[in-house]
């Protein structure tokens, strides 16, 4: 535990004295409640390595074991469905999603709910890890399934309007955050590895991207709907 909260420091206190050195000594400004921003410092580093431990012992394991266990279904269908189910509900509770989809609403004045915004991303993401795992499981080779999809996600952008396509590829970024990706990578990596004709490293990886391109389409979907 020691050495992981001295990797979190070495990764958290570079950036907060990055900030510091240019606040006060390259724009002369003080600090606005010095002893609040180190009581702060102090909560976010302890805050990150107790968060980051938490998902090397909890999300990690489980859905490492998860994606392992579900050939026992015997039904590429289920699995498929599962999948889609796991990265709904993961990107719901994903916090940067969540920040990102309120500014939305401030921005548009409530044109673009929060609500909406989050539902939309959560479904393409959904439909991105089921894809994901389809490839596993019928072992599509990744660019076949890749380079399609991007065809597609252009093809989308060109039609939606234009200030929903800044709002999608920002929402496909969020989605890459630290509930996600533990969950969904192991998931894919679990599976690769009980199927004894797939290799883990050819068809486990790959998923985030479709993920991310599922997501950006869901939200450029919506900016077409928006026209009717």
């Amino acid at each position: 535990m020691l050495k992981d909260f001295l990797s979190t420091f070495k990764s958290f206190t570079p950036i907060v004295l990055g900030l510091l050195v240019i606040q006060v000594l390259v724009l002369k400004k003080p600090l606005d409640k010095p002893q609040e921003f180190f009581g702060g410092y102090i909560l976010g580093l302890l805050g990150l390595f107790l968060f980051l431990r938490g998902i090397a012992m909890c999300l990690l394991p489980l859905g490492h074991n998860v994606g392992q266990n579900l050939p026992v279904l015997d039904n590429k269908f289920w699995i498929i469905l599962i999948a889609f189910a796991i990265g709904y509900l993961s990107t719901l509770a994903e916090p940067a999603l969540q920040s990102l989809a309120l500014e939305a609403e401030e921005v548009s004045v409530g044109a673009l709910p929060q609500k909406v915004l989050i539902q939309a991303v959560a479904i393409g993401f959904g439909a991105g890890m089921a894809l994901g795992v389809a490839k596993i499981l019928y072992q599509i080779p990744t660019s076949a399934v890749i380079i399609p999809f991007l065809f597609i996600t252009v093809i989308l952008a060109y039609f939606s309007p234009e200030t929903f396509v800044g709002i999608a590829f920002d929402s496909a970024s969020a989605t890459t955050g630290p509930i996600n990706i533990p969950i969904n990578m192991a998931i894919a990596v679990g599976l690769s590895t009980v199927l004894a004709s797939v290799d883990p490293l050819a068809a486990g990886f790959g998923l985030v991207g479709l993920t991310s391109l599922g997501a950006a389409s869901s939200v450029m979907i919506l900016g077409i709907l928006t026209r009717f």
